[in-house]
């Protein structure tokens, strides 16, 4: 985890806030870990901290979340109110020392606060997918599912931690040393598989703008909608505005001279769609037709050149759509 802190610190990144704060994670981690090797010391200083750095984790977690989801996030003075919990923990246990009561108590508060940001983190992920499905045609799913899985491997981690709460340590000796190892070995693996992710997709960073807000009201249709209706309809038959992989609700309302919010409103409640999936029906529809007339075609090829830029979303979408694969889709048309 020291290794792999170094790494996020010093290799060289866009999204170097992610990286520190992921690094800085790893760090208390690592402290937090030390407990299962080492044995106290005679310092209470020492102790104290090791004790309250726990605290410090998943603030940490949940700051790294939200840098991940959102491209313009930034590390600010009000962010350290989040150590507050931490510090308050430290200086009272430095005061009366790390006793079984105090710390009974601590492991209370430990736990109300892990669960709070766990619930503060899938509240986060709710609302960037809202987000990168109401404002973007760029596949953002990957990151969502990602930073998902991660969160409930760290809560299936706490299910272990909650196991070895339970167990006696002078009656099983054997049965505690077995889950610490467990529980260590778990956390290795998820840490260097999240990682590594990171290190062979980068494209998971892209992230979205943290100041866009979800869609709530809805109008009836009228006449004008109906009109601007069509003109977006045909913008996007002779333009193909879809084709560019990078294409945004931002990118589009500019080309059809149409506010933002007006544009998102009358995709996601007069078309029925989110945006992502809107800008998606229209470059399977062109797949489709590349599939049935340019066989020379490779479907690699033919998904860069619709505005996909990974394999798999262009098959997820494609499916989705037609309950097919490119491939599968191209042999029954033959």
């Amino acid at each position: 985890m020291i290794l792999l802190s170094i790494f996020l610190i010093t290799v060289k990144s866009s999204k170097k806030t992610s990286n520190y704060l992921f690094a800085a994670f790893l760090l208390v981690t690592v402290i937090d870990f030390t407990g299962l090797f080492l044995q106290k010391t005679s310092n209470n200083a020492i102790n104290s901290f090791k004790v309250a750095s726990v605290l410090l984790q998943m603030p940490l977690y949940y700051l790294y979340v939200k840098s991940v989801c959102y491209f313009n996030f930034k590390f600010k003075k009000k962010h350290l109110l989040h150590a507050l919990l931490f510090l308050g923990v430290f200086v009272l246990l430095l005061t009366t020392g790390v006793s079984d009561t105090g710390y009974s108590v601590f492991e209370i508060i430990a736990k109300a606060q892990y669960y709070s940001y766990i619930i503060a983190v899938f509240f986060t992920l709710n609302h960037f997918k809202k987000l990168y499905l109401e404002n973007y045609a760029t596949n953002h799913k990957n990151t969502y599912k990602w930073l998902l899985q991660i969160t409930i491997l760290f809560l299936i981690g706490n299910c272990f931690v909650l196991i070895r709460s339970f167990i006696s340590s002078e009656k099983n000796s054997n049965f505690l040393a077995n889950i610490n190892l467990l529980i260590s070995v778990f956390a290795l693996f998820v840490i260097c598989w999240f990682v590594l992710k990171a290190l062979y997709q980068p494209s998971l960073f892209l992230g979205v703008d943290k100041n866009l807000t979800t869609l709530k009201t809805i109008k009836k249709s009228t006449t004008e909608t109906e009109q601007v209706l069509q003109v977006l309809s045909k913008y996007m038959n002779t333009e193909k505005p879809y084709l560019d992989p990078e294409l945004s609700l931002q990118k589009l309302a500019v080309g059809i001279h149409l506010p933002e919010k007006q544009l998102s409103q009358l995709i996601n409640q007069h078309i029925g769609k989110h945006f992502f999936d809107y800008v998606n029906e229209f470059r399977i529809d062109k797949a489709k037709v590349l599939l049935k007339e340019q066989t020379d075609l490779t479907v690699l090829e033919i998904l860069y050149e619709i505005g996909f830029n990974s394999k798999s979303s262009f098959y997820t979408a494609f499916k989705k759509e037609t309950h097919q694969t490119p491939t599968a889709y191209r042999k029954s048309i033959k």
